[in-house]
């Protein structure tokens, strides 16, 4: 029996193919992240589009327009304007913690999202009481606004009694 090379060639040039697997796998993995990413993002814009045409409607005034055509580009030219935008901090508050604030918000509402399960075998974090975990970091967020006005208090001292209020009415209805 003659076997002929050129056959046993196309034979093993398929074992390259192995390493597409993995390609394949982290691929399977990273899309549905970035299509919820994606679609997020782009509903959000899409909202906050509609909310600028229809209080301009409701007010009777000219809405987003100079930005991009019917003013779709009106987000990004918010986001630049807030980019470059000078960071004040009051004089008598605590500037690490003021400093520290914006990025703990951000940080809770992360960790709430990584209960959601992006696949059969992929959690970003596996716990059995994961819906539980995900509202503790969400009821968290209202602390947030407690953690920014402790921040940037006066020394008045009952500013700290009004800024306790304040942040009580928000826990309840949180």
């Amino acid at each position: 029996m003659i076997i002929d090379t050129t056959k046993v060639q196309d034979i093993n040039s398929f074992s390259g193919l192995e390493s597409f697997k993995e390609v394949y796998g982290i691929l399977w993995i990273l899309v549905p992240i970035l299509i919820l990413v994606l679609g997020i993002t782009l509903s959000v814009l899409a909202i906050v589009w509609l909310e600028r045409e229809i209080s301009a409607g409701v007010q009777q005034r000219i809405g987003p327009e100079y930005a991009g055509p019917f003013g779709i580009l009106q987000a990004l030219a918010d986001g630049t304007k807030l980019l470059f935008k000078e960071n004040l901090i009051p004089s008598r508050g605590d500037i690490r913690l003021f400093s520290i604030e914006p990025s703990l918000s951000v940080i809770s509402i992360l960790i709430s999202y990584s209960v959601i399960p992006f696949g059969y075998n992929f959690v970003l974090s596996d716990f059995s009481i994961g819906v539980f975990y995900g509202f503790l970091f969400r009821v968290l967020l209202p602390l947030d606004f407690l953690c920014q006005d402790m921040a940037q208090i006066i020394n008045i001292p009952f500013w700290v009694v009004y800024e306790l209020l304040l942040n009580r009415l928000v826990m309840k209805y949180h």
